[in-house]
């Protein structure tokens, strides 16, 4: 789950041109609730996906909170 600090048009036209650059989202859904995008990212183990959670998502523009559920 993603949630950013700016829903204008500008704001979310940055954050999806972002977050296609990186190959471990598979997808990438436009949420209406308490977040705005859900993400789904596949990666080899949890130590990669923190990797890419805390060096590519939380950069990514405009984001404010993430929360991860793991399957």
């Amino acid at each position: 789950e993603v949630k950013l600090s700016d829903t204008r048009a500008a704001a979310l036209e940055a954050f999806n041109r972002a977050v296609l650059a990186i190959p471990d989202v598979e997808q990438c859904h436009m949420i209406a609730g308490s977040f705005d995008y859900l993400l789904k990212v596949r990666t080899r183990d949890i130590a990669a996906y923190r990797e890419v959670l805390g060096e590519r998502i939380s950069s990514l523009p405009h984001v404010a909170h993430t929360s991860t559920h793991v399957s």
